[in-house]
């Protein structure tokens, strides 16, 4: 990987054999990466029995029936306490939304949360908790000991794949059947 290559917008497949449990068959969609290093959401697993509509019962926002019932996801293990909303670029918050990538952006302010609970928002959505985190140097690092391989992020792979299949989507856009990944990294 050339020092000047830009993940922001990219998604991370996890290979087999990743040494951290917690990103073991993860895809993580890349949305900041600089010389500082990177942050990402894992944008595959969803929590377990943690919904949208409890959040917002939680931080006493009022919900109408138009409001969606939307899984919680878990974003990575940095700061699993905060939320993130993963979205289309259709939507952009009052407060602040960043804009990463042709087809993504991202907003972590309240706002999205009390729209979202009105039946508005985004279209396409993905509710996190916490982020995936590298220092510099590190994810370049893990990707060049096999521990991940990087392909395009579309809205379709992101939003619209369901869970389970968005790990095999994502190598089968790289053209790599999953059934011929090793766990065993090697050098030519």
């Amino acid at each position: 990987m050339s020092a000047d290559t830009d993940l922001t917008g990219k998604l991370l497949i996890a290979m087999p054999g990743m040494g951290d449990e917690r990103f073991a068959h993860s895809v993580v969609l890349i949305c900041a990466y600089s010389a500082e290093g990177a942050m990402g959401i894992i944008v595959n697993k969803v929590t377990e029995d943690l919904r949208l509509g409890d959040l917002l019962e939680q931080l006493s926002i009022e919900t109408n029936v138009l409001s969606r019932d939307v899984p919680v996801y878990f974003g990575g293990p940095v700061e699993h306490g905060r939320g993130f909303v993963l979205h289309d670029r259709g939507y952009a918050s009052s407060i602040a939304s960043m804009e990463f990538a042709p087809d993504f952006a991202m907003t972590a302010t309240l706002d999205i949360l009390e729209d979202m609970a009105r039946g508005g928002g985004p279209e396409d959505v993905i509710l996190a908790l916490g982020y995936a985190g590298w220092g510099p140097g590190q994810l370049e690092a893990e990707i060049a000991q096999n521990g991940w391989l990087v392909c395009d992020a579309t809205p379709e792979l992101v939003f619209r794949t369901g869970d389970a299949r968005k790990w095999e989507a994502a190598l089968t856009a790289l053209g790599i059947s999953p059934l011929m990944l090793s766990s065993e990294g090697g050098r030519a």
